[in-house]
């Protein structure tokens, strides 16, 4: 278990619990065929391998939740996270991610993380209005606050950012905070599908390319075992991103590796 670059943190998150829609299974109805003559005497027939059932899909509704996750740094435990989303009134809501280290060198450190999106639902897409991000901590005490101005076309952060990161950014149709892109690849996810994220936070810019995998395989979290979708980053060279979304009950599991070695995280 390791880094993420979508949480904007080298601490890594072991479980995470979402609502929403998994896949159902669904084929659709045969046309019955005219009947044919039979023999009066027929050989046997080899057996058909079975047919597969047709994944069917719906995009997941988006719900108040919250989760709690095992923090880990460099494969160790090292703190607590916790996630939260939470509708504000109207097609407003909020998501929210804490990120506390307990233990080890995060625990000297008094590492506390705290990210924010408030963003609204636009007929399915979510468009994000404002964010922050609170680093708290020995020699790590830096707030930033951004806001997506969508009628001026700009999105800005101000506070502890570098000069260059404090210019006006132009936003573009579906642009993404980093928990954003969390939350729409489990909208997404869908067995094959390719996903196509623009990044704008902190005064940066990223593309974020995602595949998923043809067909759910057996994923193990802990004493529980779900059938999972695995969704990868195509893009993000030695910063490799990989989410589970699972099918019912719904759960999602998701890791990242800042370096080539193997790491996970959930989100």
């Amino acid at each position: 278990m390791k880094t993420t670059t979508l949480l904007s943190t080298s601490l890594l998150l072991s479980l995470v619990v979402l609502p929403g829609v998994g896949w159902g299974q669904a084929q659709a109805p045969a046309a019955s065929p005219a009947p044919a003559p039979v023999p009066a005497v027929q050989p046997p027939a080899e057996a058909a391998a079975p047919a597969l059932p047709a994944l069917a899909w719906e995009p997941p509704p988006l719900q108040p939740f919250s989760a709690t996750y095992q923090a880990f740094y460099k494969g160790k435990e090292a703190g607590d996270a916790s996630m939260q989303v939470t509708h504000t009134g109207g097609n407003q809501w909020r998501v929210d991610m804490q990120v506390v280290g307990r233990r080890g060198f995060a625990s000297v450190l008094g590492l506390n993380i705290e990210q924010s999106t408030v963003f609204e639902e636009r007929a399915g897409a979510y468009a994000p209005l404002s964010q922050s991000t609170v680093r708290k901590g020995l020699f790590l005490g830096k707030k930033a606050v951004g806001t997506y101005n969508w009628q001026a076309g700009t999105a800005q952060w101000s506070g502890d950012v570098e000069k260059k990161r404090a210019q006006p950014i132009p936003l573009q149709p579906g642009d993404q905070s980093a928990l954003l892109i969390n939350l729409a690849i489990m909208r997404d996810a869908r067995p094959g599908a390719t996903m196509h994220y623009r990044y704008v936070d902190m005064g940066k810019v990223r593309q974020h390319d995602y595949q998923a995998a043809p067909q759910t395989e057996n994923v193990e979290v802990g004493d529980l075992s779900y059938n999972a979708l695995r969704v990868y980053r195509t893009n993000g060279g030695n910063n490799e991103t990989i989410l589970w979304p699972t099918e019912f009950p719904p759960r999602c599991a998701s890791c990242n590796a800042k370096t080539a070695k193997t790491a996970s995280i959930c989100a």
